[in-house]
């Protein structure tokens, strides 16, 4: 069976690390994405069409907060932070998902 290079975010944690993405530094849109493609090393690819809204989505949700300001590149970009709001829903996340992660790996090994 052969692997694949790199794999789509499962459902429902695109937040999670965007979230925690955005925790140490605010980023543009495809700073966080190469950002967790780097981390992840490679495993994970976040597509524009997928990312761009969630990060519209966090917003709304007053999760994080954007500012426009000049790239690395020299070009104007949206810059993405976590709110306060934003680092609480993120520890609220986190703590769902290691429950989660630890649920599915009890069953990996047990069934």
């Amino acid at each position: 069976m052969a692997r694949r290079a790199t794999s789509e975010v499962l459902p429902g944690t695109l937040d999670l690390l965007i979230l925690r993405t955005l925790q140490s530094a605010p980023l543009h849109g495809w700073a966080i994405s190469e950002r967790i493609q780097q981390i992840s090393e490679d495993v994970l690819q976040i597509n524009q069409g997928s990312l761009y809204p969630a990060l519209h989505r966090l917003e709304h949700q007053g999760w994080i907060e954007a500012e426009w300001a000049v790239s690395e590149l020299g070009r104007r970009a949206k810059y993405y932070q976590l709110t306060v709001s934003g680092r609480c829903q993120l520890s609220i996340e986190a703590l769902e998902w290691e429950r989660m992660s630890a649920a599915i790996g009890r069953v990996m090994k047990l069934a």
